[in-house]
């Protein structure tokens, strides 16, 4: 397993679940469309200038991250509409009318709404301990959202959340696709697009942009909790596919509530510790798995950072980089080969 991107999709969730409580505390005097808006326009804004000050937050000097190409932008678009404005407007409908911890565990169905479109739509591999996985957290966030008793008040908010999750997993697997490129220049243009269209969306509404405290505490927690948190998250797609990093991103929503419960004074209850437990059990199931089988590589060429290991033996032109990692365009020939691994950007075989 990618011990380094198993850290990153997992740092990546700190940063998001953190951002939930914090939300729902903004959401008290700033309108849902104009928060969702601020949120992504400081993600944008601050990860344009990490990029600028910071270039190589992600790489060393003779392995550049790659920037974007002209077959990725079809993919980045679609996740930034599906992710970017569409998700980002559900989840502050649903979290005006949904108590933070409960929103926050709800969160955990971002990563099996990413692995079903995974597994069934774009053919990633699964077996029954990752599916059983999956069962876990889904069945966690089902007793979450169906305690008390049904009705349209306490039903529309979590159904809004979950929607919110269904467009981010399209968001997460569309995004896989262009994830080579440069993480902090796909998390910039997510951001510098979707806030803008989420603010205009608030203001044709009739809300206002607040020019107070919330204006910067807002873009604060846009840049930590959405800008940095998606960098993060697109590097963990790299080394292991959508649905594994999905598993372990639905590790965010345990943190949020934690800080829900210990910050905004929420109460802890039975239903919240037993989708507690589930979704644990979800996520532990994700980690302790094991995928390894004869497969075979087929024929491809792209450029990303790299060293020359059983993957990459592949020769060097006279201007290509000395030293490894480096990044250059390089082929790769087919192989046949057994060995532990994820669904990663080299690993995209049927079984």
């Amino acid at each position: 397993m990618h011990r380094r991107a198993i850290l990153y999709a997992l740092a990546s969730a700190a940063l998001f679940g953190l951002s939930t409580p914090a939300a729902k505390v903004l959401l008290g005097t700033i309108h849902p469309a104009i928060l969702a808006g601020l949120l992504y326009s400081g993600a944008g804004i601050g990860v344009g200038v990490l990029r600028r000050v910071r270039p190589r937050v992600f790489g060393v000097p003779n392995a550049p991250q790659v920037p974007l190409q002209r077959n990725d932008v079809p993919w980045l678009a679609a996740a930034i509409a599906a992710g970017g404005v569409v998700g980002p407007l559900l989840l502050m409908f649903g979290l005006a009318r949904t108590d933070a911890a409960t929103a926050s565990l709800l969160l955990a169905l971002e990563g099996a709404a990413t692995a079903i479109m995974a597994w069934f739509i774009f053919r990633e591999n699964f077996d029954r301990r990752v599916a059983l996985g999956m069962a876990c957290l889904m069945a966690g966030a089902l007793v979450l959202s169906w305690s008390g008793a049904p009705s349209m008040h306490n039903v529309a908010g979590p159904l809004a959340i979950v929607a919110a999750c269904l467009a981010w997993g399209l968001d997460n697997n569309l995004t896989r696709k262009a994830s080579l490129a440069d993480p902090l220049q796909i998390a910039e243009l997510k951001g510098l697009v979707a806030g803008p269209a989420n603010i205009l969306i608030g203001l044709s509404a009739g809300a206002s942009i607040p020019l107070s405290f919330g204006l910067l505490a807002a873009i604060v927690v846009g840049f930590l909790g959405y800008g940095l948190s998606v960098a993060l998250y697109i590097v963990a797609l790299r080394d292991l596919g959508a649905a594994r990093t999905g598993a372990y991103f639905s590790t965010a929503p345990f943190l949020g509530a934690v800080v829900s419960v210990a910050v905004l004074g929420e109460n802890v209850t039975w239903a919240l510790l037993a989708a507690g437990a589930l979704m644990g059990l979800g996520v532990w199931l994700h980690v302790t798995e094991r995928h390894e089988h004869e497969h075979m590589h087929d024929a491809m060429a792209h450029a990303h950072p790299h060293v020359h290991d059983e993957h990459h033996q592949h020769e060097h032109r006279p201007d290509d980089p000395v030293g490894e990692p480096h990044t250059h365009w390089h082929k790769h020939d087919r192989l046949k080969h057994a060995h532990p691994h994820t669904p990663d950007m080299h690993h995209v075989h049927r079984h």
